[in-house]
């Protein structure tokens, strides 16, 4: 079934607890993938939901979990699988927001990188949702600190991400372990041969959501190309941010070397960035993480690994500091800015031949127009070819 609009939250049947949050966040529309996922998942049903990212699916699993949990039981009813530890963050810090008017709604979040002994402790308050990264998630039934196999509902959000980065034996055998499950959510920005495999086998008569990436879903986005030496990267990210005026952008790097370099490049030219990669410590990575949402850091550079898991709707730019290896890592990537509905920008820095051809095939084949730019005398951006 393919949904193209949203409908009102107060029409859904939703309680007043639920609703009451929603209207904190100043929300009256679902999204599309709302509209879709929340009714089937209110009733049990499995559903499969092929959506753009940014367009609101953790409230789509997260509104009917909330919903349905019940606070007297002790027992884990909902299991949520994500890829990377800073999207399991994120779904937890939404969830809660979600049951701040449900008292006695429990959540925990597991991931690899943080102390188990803490983790351990929280699991202690018996929380009825357990947000996990599979891996973690996998040692912790190994020590018996937790059982999930009383889970009600089961979610894997990036669906497509998760099986990608090798997790399927791990997946498989958490849902075999989770076999008392009523339904099963499967939330993904593309249905890969890995995804159709498990919903082939895990699911029964799921209900199918599809959100096209059209005009109304797609964000609003300019892209642009330019051509820069490697050494001149920073300079150009710095002036582009002077001109442009933005204070909110992400930078996007291959490696961590990279990262590291071009966040002490933009430092050295009075820019206020900070970085993040695997190497750093998760409790930095978080706190970085945190300045950027909470809009007290300008610049957050990156490798792709926090390209899922930050949701921020008011990044200004987005510069790909090298151009990703992979085509959905350049629609993630740009995904971060022209969020809410809001213009958006982002700048791809090519310094090499290799670097042009792989930003021409990513343009090809994502069906995205990558406009070449270079700076005029006065330093302003202009489209090579209209100056």
């Amino acid at each position: 079934m393919e949904i193209t609009e949203g409908v009102r939250f107060d029409s859904l049947g939703l309680s007043q607890e639920i609703l009451r949050a929603i209207e904190k966040r100043k929300l009256t529309m679902t999204t599309p993938v709302q509209a879709g996922c929340i009714p089937p998942m209110m009733e049990w049903r499995d559903v499969i939901a092929k959506a753009p990212t940014g367009t609101g699916k953790t409230f789509a699993y997260g509104i009917p979990i909330i919903e349905h949990v019940d606070t007297e039981d002790e027992s884990v009813q909902a299991v949520i699988l994500s890829p990377t530890r800073e999207l399991a963050l994120q779904i937890t810090d939404e969830l809660r927001d979600l049951g701040e008017f449900k008292p006695g709604v429990r959540s925990v979040c597991l991931y690899g990188g943080q102390p188990i002994g803490r983790q351990i402790d929280m699991l202690k308050k018996r929380p009825q949702i357990v947000v996990a990264t599979p891996g973690r998630l996998a040692d912790h039934m190994k020590r018996r600190t937790v059982r999930v196999d009383t889970a009600k509902t089961v979610v894997l959000d990036e669906a497509d991400r998760m099986l990608d980065m090798g997790f399927i034996h791990d997946v498989t055998r958490l849902l075999d372990r989770m076999n008392k499950r009523k339904n099963l959510g499967m939330f993904s920005a593309t249905i890969s041969r890995e995804v159709m495999d498990i919903a082939w086998v895990y699911q029964r008569d799921a209900e199918e959501i599809t959100v096209r990436e059209d005009e109304q879903n797609k964000p609003d986005i300019k892209q642009f190309r330019m051509d820069v030496a490697q050494n001149e990267k920073a300079d150009a990210i710095a002036k582009i941010l002077k001109v442009t005026g933005f204070d909110r952008a992400m930078v996007f790097c291959n490696t961590k070397g990279s990262t590291e370099r071009i966040c002490k490049f933009l430092q050295l030219r009075g820019v206020e960035a900070e970085c993040i990669h695997g190497d750093i410590p998760q409790k930095k990575r978080e706190e970085v993480m945190n300045r950027f949402k909470e809009g007290k850091l300008p610049v957050f550079v990156s490798t792709d690994v926090a390209a899922r898991g930050i949701d921020v709707d008011d990044v200004d730019v987005v510069f790909n500091c090298d151009v990703p290896d992979e085509n959905q890592d350049y629609v993630h990537r740009i995904g971060r800015t022209g969020r809410a509905r809001k213009e958006g920008v982002a700048v791809t820095l090519v310094a090499d031949y290799p670097s042009k051809m792989r930003a021409d095939d990513i343009a090809l084949r994502t069906h995205n127009e990558i406009v070449p730019v270079k700076f005029d005398g006065d330093g302003r951006l202009v489209v090579i070819g209209q100056e």
